[in-house]
């Protein structure tokens, strides 16, 4: 196993703190966590008693990885704003397009591999498909500036013949599961359902407003957190081809299917209303969306079997009963 360093950001996040423990579990302490550690806050809890060698602020790691490059390994770069409702584009311009062009640059001079997080976003009204395939990334319209951001990058990336000895854009799509409590509104349809069924016994779906769907079969690919983990370690792999790459399950499950397996999970009657979907999102609200997961697959060989939405909720579950971190 590599002794060099391996860095990641957004460690303090929800996928980069469950990362950070996923690494611990096999072995890799020798970890550079890089965030915004300066606000105090419920975050610091997801790395509470995780072992790492150093903590580096977000704008200290350009100058960090100058100093140190030649003791880093690995850079998998998670961090950056994921608000789908931010309306400053000079922020996602700062903190994902031009931030992560800077690491890149640095791991392409220092030969260091990359992974970057990218979004199932970059793929707007899904009107094009789900494909990861390099030739549609310069033709996707994502539907927010967040997913501008990604799908700008994304198509910056595939351009560059300077890269890093190994890349990967990792694209994935509806995630849920521990440490995803400070997200708020941006947290996981899972986490606020549950919470409706704590606070008022039951959960509420919007409707359908097109003819092919009923009400609540509106469809997602849901992914639990682990399995979006083992991507990410998969990718450690030096032989792996570099590229964009979806990461989702593969199979969309309808919301009515998600709810009524969380009723399940608790022992609870089933009690699911309806309301419209709001005007100001009904026009650019996805019905349906699925991962393509062929390349993962066939490419790079990841082959692990992904958890179902059944058995994924009801462990999400058990740490949300009890607020335990991964």
């Amino acid at each position: 196993m590599s002794q060099k360093k391996i860095i990641i950001t957004g460690a303090l996040g929800f996928i980069g703190s469950c990362l950070v423990s996923k690494l611990n579990s096999l072995g890799y302490n020798n970890l550079v966590v890089v965030d915004d550690f300066s606000k105090p806050g419920e975050k610091l809890n997801n790395i509470e008693g995780k072992i790492y060698l150093d903590k580096v602020g977000i704008f200290e790691l350009p100058v960090w990885i100058k100093e140190h490059g030649d003791e880093v390994g690995f850079v998998f770069h998670i961090g950056g704003n994921s608000s789908t409702v931010e309306t400053n584009k000079d922020i996602f311009d700062r903190y994902n397009t031009e931030y992560t062009r800077d690491l890149w640059n640095l791991c392409t001079a220092l030969h260091i591999p990359f992974v970057f997080t990218s979004s199932a976003a970059t793929y707007g009204d899904g009107s094009l498909g789900y494909s990861d395939k390099h030739d549609l990334i310069p033709l996707l319209k994502p539907l927010n500036l967040y997913g501008e951001s990604k799908a700008i990058f994304d198509t910056w990336a595939i351009k560059q013949e300077n890269t890093p000895p190994l890349w990967a854009g990792l694209k994935p799509f509806n995630v849920y599961g521990p440490n995803e409590y400070h997200k708020g509104r941006m947290a996981s349809v899972i986490m606020h359902f549950y919470n409706q069924i704590k606070d008022n016994g039951q959960i509420t779906l919007f409707r359908s407003h097109r003819p092919e769907y009923v009400d609540g079969g509106q469809m997602r690919d849901f992914i639990y957190i682990k399995d979006i983990l083992d991507i990410y370690v998969h990718f450690l792999n030096p032989n792996i081809t570099s590229g964009i790459y979806n990461a989702g399950t593969g199979q969309a499950r309808t919301y009515l299917d998600l709810a009524r397996t969380i009723f399940k999970v608790l022992n609870k009657e089933e009690n699911i209303t309806f309301i419209d979907t709001p005007l100001d999102i009904r026009e650019k609200y996805q019905y349906f969306t699925e991962a393509d997961t062929k390349k993962l697959r066939e490419v790079s060989l990841h082959n692990k079997k992904m958890t179902s939405l059944e058995d994924g909720i009801e462990d999400y579950v058990g740490y949300l009963k009890f607020h335990k971190y991964l």
